[in-house]
């Protein structure tokens, strides 16, 4: 279990849909392509998933209930080539093969709570389970999620917490676990052969916080040795701090003492590694100019909650929907030197139009999205005003030839802002683990 510091939000603003954020801030809390597709973009918030068709110009919802979680639980998603989206849950791996409009659960992994979840260049997906009182293992399929076979890492005492491929060799596979029981442990592993095989780390010279978990957070691009990892909350009282490895995790060094969680680190060329952290709404990002060997926090940066690049070279951040940016998704064209938005909730399109008898459509759109009488529907707690580009998503939609969408203005729409003092409670994402 892992807690934020309980820090007194004076002036606090409470965000018109928290009801359906499960009490929380409606908040981006990742972003993911479509390998092949630059039109597709999928983000995660904490009140379900978004699809866009169109490069982000017109976004269409998902709701838990669809996808298969309920809570303070935020997946980890995964897309594949030809569009499969699959979902991290506490009771498996969560399927659609028919773009977001019903989802199933892979029946090798049915009831196992699911961590981690990657997917390899050559389109393997690998997952990790973190199951209470059972048996753990890393997992993975090479037909496209209709099967998972064990890659020899099962244990009783170890919760799988993260795995990651190198871009450059599919057979370079990283993974971390956190032993439970007895002496608790941080564990990292490396296999050079796809699997067959593991190399422990022995974590020499890392600092671990109360609980020693750690995760891969980024292979390098073009060079399998180089990668890096977060220690949680070992920066007190509530930083993680990011090491370096170029010897494919024999030896560490750390890189940065974050003030907050390390959510993504995003590496775009040899020389430039961006680390996107969370604190209240988001923390600091950082920046590196000399290829990860050391941090600096940007300037005018939004309070940026993940960050990720697209194809055509742009990044792309989880920023906050309302103050103090007013940017759910903000958009850098240079690098990082300036940041625009790219889309706030006020501009959802509608929810993914699905056949009547799919949950998606049943609960989702009738209940959940647009119900007059219900007087808690999504549509109205957000104000929605709809896309100013673009056109109606389906499941097999149409793209728009060009154009992106504007919110305008910087109020949010429904409510009046709150002014409350209030602790901040769970960060987002390292929620309590135990069911």
């Amino acid at each position: 279990m892992r807690w934020l510091a309980n820090f007194a939000l004076v002036a606090l603003v409470v965000a018109p849909a928290t009801a359906l954020a499960n009490g929380r801030n409606p908040h981006t809390v990742g972003i993911y392509f479509r390998p092949g597709d630059a039109d597709a973009v999928y983000v995660s918030t904490t009140f379900g998933l978004l699809r866009s068709n169109d490069q982000g110009c017109t976004f269409n919802w998902m709701c838990e209930q669809s996808i298969g979680y309920s809570g303070t639980w935020d997946p980890h998603y995964a897309v594949a080539a030809d569009g499969t989206i699959f979902a991290t849950t506490f009771d498996g791996v969560r399927i659609s093969r028919d773009g977001g409009c019903s989802f199933t659960t892979a029946s090798s992994t049915n009831g196992r709570w699911i961590d981690a979840i990657t997917i390899g260049p050559t389109g393997e997906i690998w997952i990790g389970t973190a199951e209470t009182g059972g048996v753990n293992d890393v997992l993975a399929s090479t037909n496209n999620g209709a099967s998972f076979e064990s890659r020899g890492m099962q244990s009783p005492e170890i919760w799988w917490k993260s795995v990651k491929i190198a871009p450059s060799n599919p057979q370079r596979v990283y993974i971390t676990g956190y032993k439970v029981a007895t002496a608790p442990t941080a564990y990292f592993y490396r296999s050079d052969n796809g699997g067959m095989q593991w190399t422990p780390s022995p974590l020499a010279n890392v600092t671990y916080g109360g609980t020693p978990v750690v995760r891969v957070q980024a292979v390098d691009p073009s060079n399998p040795d180089i990668v890096y990892m977060t220690s949680e909350a070992s920066n007190a009282p509530t930083g993680d701090r990011l090491y370096r490895s170029t010897d494919g995790g024999t030896t560490w060094t750390e890189v940065l003492a974050a003030g907050a969680l390390v959510h993504d680190v995003l590496i775009t060329d040899a020389t430039h590694v961006f680390v996107a952290t969370q604190l209240l709404v988001g923390g600091p990002t950082y920046a590196s100019t000399d290829g990860g060997l050391t941090f600096a926090p940007m300037i005018g940066a939004p309070e940026l909650a993940c960050i990720v690049q697209r194809p055509d070279g742009a990044l792309l951040g989880c920023g906050a929907n309302w103050e103090p940016d007013f940017k759910a998704i903000a958009l850098s064209t240079d690098g990082g030197a300036t940041w625009e938005k790219a889309f706030r909730f006020v501009e959802m399109n509608d929810a993914l139009q699905c056949k009547a008898g799919t949950v998606q459509h049943d609960t989702c759109d009738v209940m959940l999205w647009d119900c007059p009488t219900c007087g808690t529907d999504l549509k109205r707690q957000f104000t929605v005003k709809g896309p100013t580009c673009g056109v109606a998503d389906t499941a097999t939609p149409k793209k728009p030839s060009a154009g992106c969408c504007d919110a305008g203005g910087h109020a949010p729409g429904g409510s009046a802002l709150l002014v409350v003092g209030v602790s901040f409670f769970l960060r987002r994402r390292r929620r309590a683990r135990a069911r």
